[in-house]
């Protein structure tokens, strides 16, 4: 049998989303996907905390990979990149492809972004855009989008752009509120969907300025998918079994129907709506993981604080593909750490549709494991 999906993504998909992706095709000009689309506005909006006037949703049929190119080409030619992780740095790496004139503040593995640092340099020098990671899947390491917006509020004109692919669905992002200007994600991680689809949140001060850029490409041209996405019209033909799939969830999280089956507090989310439930839920997994790692002398890398979807627990000392194997014979597949960190970490993927008695019988299995059992 397949041991059950821990990684930090992609995560387990329910039976019946995909059931819904099994729905015979529809064409992608016809009525019936233009209404698919149209339905998918008001959960993105929530999902995001990202509305009109300020701010547009949107769902593109690419990576979240692609999402960063997207917003780099759109924005001008000098990028501040926060990079603390993997994933970060590949804001940075792109930007510099794409002949960007590229500044890095780095932090060390298992830090948090450098907001002071980075506030510095942007009142010594102008930039066009910012980059930064909510929640650095290589590391597990965590920012509220609330102090990465106070911290970067003062950043003369230059673009907010988030990472938030392993946080979105995991913890509010208030977009909105938070003075983001790009927030992207893919979906194959907290919103426990099969990978393919791009969604994200672009303020109009954004698109205002994308007009000036003159190398937005087509597939990846800001302008182009947002226009098309408001009037549900595609420019290419989009990946319509992924956008069923993504509607069928998000209708079912936001019915709050979703979440009392995975939660061990029923009635102290009875009066929450369906997403304060998931991320209740998600900030209840990572601390019963954190308190886990507590018992057992252990703790996330960096010392928190922690991903509301992914922890990275440095077991140095120990060999991590014999740990891993042994978590996989009792029924469970973790990921080992991620570049540099592959042979001192793993990491615990506890986002999506798992439930809090999973990964308590999860964590059980993984204790066994660190004693040799």
């Amino acid at each position: 049998m397949r041991p059950e999906l821990w990684i930090p993504g992609p995560t387990a998909v329910r039976a019946e989303v995909l059931s819904a992706m099994a729905e015979p095709m529809i064409g992608h000009r016809s009525a019936e996907m233009r209404g698919m689309i149209h339905a998918l506005d008001p959960h993105l909006e929530a999902l995001f905390g990202a509305s009109p006037p300020s701010h547009r949703v949107a769902v593109h049929s690419c990576t979240a990979t692609g999402l960063m190119e997207m917003a780099l080409r759109a924005a001008g030619p000098r990028v501040l990149c926060l990079v603390n992780g993997a994933f970060s740095r590949r804001f940075a790496t792109i930007a510099e492809a794409l002949g960007k004139e590229v500044v890095r503040v780095e932090s060390p593995a298992g830090a948090p972004p450098a907001l002071d640092a980075a506030r510095e340099e942007l009142a010594t020098s102008p930039f066009d855009a910012v980059t930064v990671c909510l929640s650095e899947t290589s590391t597990g390491v965590a920012v509220s989008p609330h102090e990465v917006g106070r911290a970067l509020a003062d950043r003369g004109g230059a673009m907010l752009m988030v990472d938030a692919v392993t946080y979105l669905g995991a913890a509010p992002i208030d977009a909105t509120a938070n003075g983001l200007d790009f927030v992207l994600a893919g979906t194959q991680k907290a919103l426990a969907l099969p990978p393919g689809l791009g969604l994200y949140a672009v303020s109009e001060t954004m698109l205002d300025g994308a007009v000036r850029s003159t190398d937005r490409g087509f597939f990846l041209d800001l302008l182009r998918i947002t226009e098309a996405h408001a009037e549900a019209k595609p420019p290419m033909t989009p990946t319509i079994s992924l956008h069923r799939a993504l509607l069928v969830q998000l209708e079912a999280i936001a019915a709050g129907e979703v979440e009392l089956r995975l939660t061990d507090e029923a009635e102290a989310v009875a009066g929450l709506n369906g997403w304060e439930r998931r991320y209740r839920r998600h900030a209840r997994m990572r601390d019963l993981t954190g308190e886990f790692l507590v018992a057992r002398g252990l703790g996330p890398l960096g010392g928190g604080p922690a991903s509301p979807s992914v922890t990275c627990v440095l077991v140095e000392g120990r060999d991590v593909p014999t740990l891993l194997e042994r978590v996989r014979a009792r029924g469970y597949e973790l990921a080992p750490g991620y570049g540099d960190l592959r042979g001192s970490t793993i990491r615990i993927g506890h986002m999506g549709d798992h439930g809090v008695a999973s990964l308590v019988r999860l964590l059980d299995a993984l204790g066994a494991a660190l004693d040799g059992d």
